[in-house]
């Protein structure tokens, strides 16, 4: 797992928004897309791809999508 293809497949959680538009330091939950529905996808996301198990406490707990990264790779 490398952050670029974590970028990507973050991205591809998010309605309307290009992984280029996305960057390690972007505070993920003040994007307009940023939901519930999204931390959701993004829990299904890390099990599925990566094989990793996130809670939603975890997610609320990270600020930039680098932080997110970080919490699935470290488990």
């Amino acid at each position: 797992m490398d952050l670029k293809s974590f970028i990507e497949n973050f991205a591809e959680q998010l309605d309307d928004v290009e992984a280029s538009d996305i960057q390690a330091d972007t505070e993920y939950q003040e994007l307009d897309e940023w939901s519930s529905l999204t931390a959701m996808s993004l829990i299904a996301m890390s099990k599925t791809i990566y094989g990793k198990t996130i809670t939603g406490r975890e997610v609320r707990s990270c600020k930039t999508v680098e932080d997110l990264y970080n919490l699935i790779a470290s488990k």
